[in-house]
């Protein structure tokens, strides 16, 4: 299973979207997600820490998160959100490696979601004052009355291949030895092929083919839906842009097996980073 995947909650659309069931579900039975601005408390047992909405500060916005086993679960919007890169916070990185799937999975959605509310308390179209709706699932403008909706931001991360060898790069300040797929946003007006294409042209400076779909894993950092792909180069004249990229090398199935046993000519992304899941793959298809 994917890091940030597997979530043991209900959505419960239809509690969010009926004011009054929502508000019935807000009293002392409710269980509310323990977060020091966007970062977990952790209990003894290494699990995430639930109080109520008694600890919820003072005029906090409160998103509802879905049922846990009929226990409505709620989390607190922060004062501000993150602007930082998550590599500047290693604390994440460790939160990765030792939450639960389902508990990292749930802390995944909040952060996203409480971040968004964070970063989005006017409105785009006239500036004005936006306020929560449906459960933490909307937010509406008090002055021209628009609704504004929580956004996932796709990107292709994206397996080339190219004579049974495959395409890796390293970013400009990335560690020396780290390499991963490459990876990049979808633009406005592209399907997800033209994205990889246009990414893999832009960085590398070749052509692909045959794009196909692995597997997707959300992202909240801070909010983002990798789409894992492979696809096929037409050649292996690398023309690297130095603006984003240090190195882009191709390497064996045996290069690239080794290193993910922890040997090989190149340092792997982490095992919860998708890359890492579509590295495993394409050693054993």
């Amino acid at each position: 299973m994917l890091a940030f995947t597997g979530s043991r909650l209900d959505r419960a659309d239809h509690v969010r979207a009926d004011p009054e069931r929502l508000a019935g579900y807000m009293n002392w039975k409710a269980r509310l997600l323990a977060l020091d601005g966007l970062m977990p408390a952790i209990g003894d047992d290494g699990g995430l820490v639930w109080g109520t909405l008694a600890d919820a500060p003072e005029d906090a916005e409160l998103c509802f998160l879905g049922l846990d086993d009929g226990k409505p679960c709620f989390a607190a919007v922060p004062p501000r959100g993150d602007a930082s890169p998550r590599m500047a916070n290693p604390q994440l990185w460790s939160l990765m490696t030792t939450l639960r799937p389902d508990d990292l999975a749930i802390y995944g959605g909040a952060r996203s979601l409480t971040d968004w509310h964070a970063r989005h308390r006017f409105c785009a179209q006239c500036g004005g004052d936006t306020s929560i709706a449906k459960g933490g699932w909307q937010r509406e403008c008090s002055r021209c009355g628009a609704s504004h909706f929580p956004r996932t931001d796709p990107v292709t991360i994206m397996l080339v291949e190219y004579d049974g060898r495959l395409m890796l790069g390293r970013g400009l300040g990335w560690p020396e030895g780290a390499f991963s797929a490459l990876a990049g946003f979808v633009e406005p007006g592209e399907n997800i092929e033209e994205a990889v294409n246009r990414e893999v042209l832009e960085e590398a400076g070749i052509t692909v083919r045959d794009v196909s779909y692995i597997a997707s894993q959300p992202w909240p950092f801070p909010s983002q839906l990798m789409i894992g792909c492979h696809s096929h180069a037409n050649s292996d004249e690398l023309t690297i842009d130095e603006t984003e990229m240090a190195e882009i090398n191709f390497y064996t199935r045996e290069e690239v097996e080794a290193a993910l046993a922890g040997n090989g000519p190149f340092r792997c992304p982490p095992r919860h980073a998708i890359a890492h899941h579509l590295m495993q793959w394409w050693v054993k298809r």
